[in-house]
């Protein structure tokens, strides 16, 4: 770690929009980090900054990423939740200058980019993690734990579903990458991470429901997808950005002797119309930063034990490669009408 005039962990988190804000706020509860927030627009980083009262008790500070990384030296870590175009040039900066890094999920837009972030990472020997959150949610840890026991018997089938209740803006849309890439890969790294198994072969439909600037960027807002396991398991997903009751984050695991659900909680968005059933019993997620709060802030802290030499990453930057390599299946799928195998997609 490097030492600096800080008697913390002085961390910079580029980006303030939707993410970097509650990012902001789970770095400032760690009471040994001492944070600076930084953003291509200054006004923005200075808001947020003064926003925050930090645990450590020191006062926020906010900058730009370029004055960062002109002096890594008085920085010990590097947060980066800016828009997903930009992830692979902040990384390589990271690399370039030797600090650690939390990035938000992807590492690159394309297979490349991830590829030479990756190698860089490594080249350096920094520590790195990628945003993942729900491989910290209590509940899809539980049901890792029962597959990977054997609790459930063999698994056959899995289904899940990301669903938004209201779409994001087209300013978002724009930059994202797509639903694949930008909304579905947490369902797929978590496929991966609860089952243990690598996906061979996919298959996607879309359609553009909603809003038209979906379609202005060669996006779609309704989404469902078949996988095949490399043990022959089906999986099934789905996603959306029109889930007017509420949120819906579930995956759903049978196996031989159990199954396993993750969700069906009661704020879960559902509405059952069977004679005498009440059910959900609360008011539906809002929205993924209101169902991940939790996870958000664990995922920062483990971080930072990281940083600190506590601990080695969870889900380091070779975790981005394959669950963007089965997106961009998808995208292909959905594109060109056919199943695609994984062998197809290389860098």
């Amino acid at each position: 770690m490097v030492q600096t005039t800080y008697s913390g962990i002085h961390c910079a988190l580029l980006g303030a929009g939707r993410i970097g804000r509650g990012h902001a706020a789970a770095l400032a509860a760690i009471e040994e980090v001492v944070l600076t927030v930084a953003d291509a627009d200054p006004e923005r980083a200075r808001e947020v900054a003064q926003g925050l009262k930090p645990a450590s008790g020191t006062a926020v500070e906010h900058t730009t990423a370029e004055q960062v990384f002109a002096c890594p030296e008085e920085y010990d870590a590097v947060v980066i939740a800016t828009p997903t175009a930009t992830h692979e040039e902040l990384v390589l900066s990271c690399a370039r200058v030797g600090l650690p890094f939390f990035c938000e999920k992807p590492l690159a837009s394309d297979l490349a980019g991830t590829q030479r972030c990756i190698d860089a990472v490594s080249q350096a020997g920094i520590a790195s993690q990628i945003g993942f959150q729900r491989r910290f949610d209590p509940a899809y840890s539980e049901a890792r734990r029962r597959v990977r026991a054997g609790e459930l018997g063999q698994v056959h089938r899995v289904h899940m579903l990301t669903c938004d209740q209201n779409p994001p803006p087209e300013s978002f849309v724009a930059m994202s990458g797509g639903i694949w890439r930008d909304c579905l890969i947490h369902d797929i790294d978590a496929l991966r991470w609860v089952t243990g198994r690598e996906v061979v072969e996919v298959m996607a439909f879309g359609q553009v429901r909603g809003a038209d600037y979906f379609r202005t960027y060669g996006d779609i807002d309704e989404g469902v997808a078949l996988m095949r396991l490399d043990d022959g398991t089906l999986v099934t997903a789905q996603t959306s950005r029109n889930n007017g009751q509420g949120y819906d984050v579930r995956m759903e695991i049978s196996g031989t002797r159990a199954n396993a659900t993750v969700g069906l909680e009661p704020k879960v968005p559902l509405v059952s119309v069977e004679p005498g059933a009440d059910f959900p019993g609360s008011e539906p997620w809002v929205d993924f930063i209101a169902r991940f709060a939790d996870c958000y802030g664990r995922e920062l802290r483990a971080f930072i034990d990281v940083v600190a030499g506590r601990a080695t990453s969870r889900c380091d930057a070779r975790e981005a490669l394959e669950a963007l390599r089965v997106a961009i299946a998808l995208g292909v799928s959905y594109e060109q009408g056919r199943p695609v195998r994984l062998e197809e997609i290389q860098s």
